[in-house]
């Protein structure tokens, strides 16, 4: 009578886990992780399709001998980046300095938007390092 006990309270416990969408403990619910690497200053990938909602930790690989960044954001946050001062960027969702050779993360939550990237170190947005985050 006991192993029936246990075993009906096991399957009541599946089942709450199972309607609950359980996820490890710290999980973060509807994030998952994308590597970008950055190669001959571009990016790669430079689509990416997201869900509303959804955040994004972002592995960013510099293997250029040269210093990048990655900055998330709609045109008006890249206009201002393109026209801004820092040279390095503090740790913020979404915009990182990526020093050569140099692997750094950060994440950032999708509204419903669709959004750019890009690196704004001088010329380089010119040059065509940037991409698009396609929100679905």
């Amino acid at each position: 009578m006991l192993r029936l006990a246990h075993a009906a309270m096991a399957v009541l416990a599946l089942a709450a886990c199972a309607l609950a969408a359980c996820t490890p403990a710290g999980a973060v619910p509807d994030s998952r992780t994308v590597t970008i690497t950055i190669p001959h200053s571009a990016f790669g990938p430079h689509e990416l399709d997201v869900r509303a909602g959804e955040t994004i930790r972002f592995v960013i690989r510099n293997t250029d001998p040269i210093d990048h960044e990655f900055i998330v954001g709609d045109q008006t946050v890249q206009d201002a980046h393109e026209r801004g001062t820092e040279a390095y960027h503090p740790p913020r969702p979404g915009e990182v300095t990526v020093r050569a050779g140099e692997t750094v993360t950060t994440t950032f939550t999708f509204g419903g938007e669709d959004l750019l990237f890009g690196c704004h170190v001088p010329s380089h947005w010119a040059y065509g390092m940037r991409g698009t985050v396609l929100v679905g």
